[in-house]
């Protein structure tokens, strides 16, 4: 993490290996990503409709949905808040050793923080503030795949396709 902190580091000069290493929890972090948006795309929902019903309960063509339960909630925020944090710490800084302009390192910076705070409240917020709250859920999760794809775009790029002088 010392090397991050000197402000000069480029994934572009990295020693092969760091690179291959990097390359390598990128790949999985596709495949989270993947499973992730398989979840919130066919079992909650892309609707704001789907998604008050998936944490509020209510039926769902012929099936009938519970209510997401205090306790459910609870387990998912809990496993969210650490795995994402890490995830996002390591993806934040992978991009910020790029040579992505300032402005796109902040963009990607901010926007995938406050996506990634609001998707684990909003579950929260739908169930006990409202159905109201399920375009906020839907846009924190459009947020997220947004900066993932800076996060990912970016190091690659500069790992594998940016010549160095």
């Amino acid at each position: 993490m010392r090397v991050f902190g000197s402000g000069n580091y480029l994934l572009s000069d990295a020693r092969l290996e760091v690179r291959l290493a990097y390359t390598g929890f990128l790949m999985l972090a596709v495949v989270g990503f993947a499973s992730t948006a398989m979840f919130e795309l066919f079992h909650v929902g892309p609707t704001p409709a789907l998604i008050a019903t998936y944490y509020r309960g209510g039926e769902r063509g012929d099936v009938m949905m519970f209510a997401k339960t205090s306790r459910e909630l609870m387990e998912a925020t809990h496993f969210h808040a650490f795995t994402m944090g890490v995830v996002y710490l390591v993806l934040a800084h992978l991009l910020l050793a790029t040579t992505a302009s300032e402005r796109v390192k902040r963009v990607a910076v901010v926007v995938g923080f406050v996506a990634l705070a609001g998707d684990l409240v909003g579950g929260w917020l739908v169930r006990y503030g409202g159905a109201a709250f399920a375009p906020l859920l839907l846009a924190c999760w459009i947020g997220e795949w947004a900066a993932f794809g800076a996060y990912l775009y970016y190091p690659m790029r500069e790992m594998w396709f940016r010549r160095t002088e």
